[in-house]
């Protein structure tokens, strides 16, 4: 029998339908109690917040994913009062930050009106108390760590995060939270992560449908994986699995609010 879990972030509105229907299905199989579905855009958000309303086990947060071009500021406005709108539905702000990767294939990408985009999204969750979920990476993540104390937010949640040592203690010390995904099976960086952060600060997801490699290669990402991830974290942190599966669970409960 397996613990509940939760996943804390996973794009399932981007599934393939029949992909999305297993995976609903089989959340009581695998014991995964509720799924955190994060939005990309408005059209994004709109699908998830449907999601939400036929599945009670589908949770959503509403947000503008960072990797992708700008968006007009009729669009922009549009998402703030959608979330306005449906704010006492959504669970957290998200998924919001700066395009790291984006810049990284073409440097020309100014990133000031990305900054402006991520703290419109800062201000929505300090207005409505909410979490806010971030992609927030590398170099990006102490420019977000200081908007973050800018707004004086303290429920952060950085999603599959990678970053410097310095930022990492920065970020433990104003008690923000990580999550990992299935890749702490096979990488030695994300490990590390790992044995450094406070369990009570982190948090497990897939980030599906992102594809993952070792022991996952050429597998749908389904959130049965968390499994796997915990018992690794557990190895990691010489705890024993239970008491692993019960911080993580109470982690994401109180957290979300869920």
């Amino acid at each position: 029998m397996y613990h509940a879990v939760i996943d804390s972030h996973i794009h399932l509105e981007v599934y393939k339908k029949g992909e999305r229907l297993l995976i609903i299905e089989e959340m009581e199989k695998y014991n995964v109690e509720q799924l955190i579905s994060v939005s990309m855009n408005l059209a994004s958000a709109r699908k998830n917040l449907s999601l939400s309303r036929e599945y009670k086990n589908v949770k959503t947060a509403i947000g503008f994913h960072p990797e992708q071009i700008l968006p007009s500021e009729k669009e922009i406005e549009q998402l703030h009062d959608f979330l306005d709108q449906h704010q006492q539905e959504m669970v957290a702000v998200g998924e919001v930050g700066l395009p790291y990767y984006l810049r990284q294939n073409n440097q020309q990408i100014p990133i000031e009106p990305y900054l402006e985009i991520l703290e419109s999204f800062i201000i929505k969750a300090k207005q409505y108390n909410k979490p806010i979920i971030l992609h927030a990476v590398y170099d990006d993540a102490p420019i977000v760590c200081s908007m973050l104390e800018k707004h004086s937010i303290e429920k952060a949640h950085f999603h599959w995060f990678k970053g410097d040592a310095k930022t990492v203690e920065r970020m433990i010390k104003n008690g923000y939270y990580i999550s990992i995904t299935p890749d702490v099976m096979y990488k030695d960086k994300i490990q590390q992560l790992v044995k450094k952060y406070p369990i009570t600060n982190m948090i497990v997801e897939t980030d599906g449908p992102w594809p993952f490699e070792g022991p996952f290669e050429n597998k749908m990402t389904h959130p049965k994986m968390i499994h796997k991830s915990i018992e690794k974290i557990s190895s990691l942190k010489g705890i024993n699995l239970p008491a692993a599966y019960r911080q993580f669970y109470k982690n994401t409960k109180e957290f979300y609010k869920i």
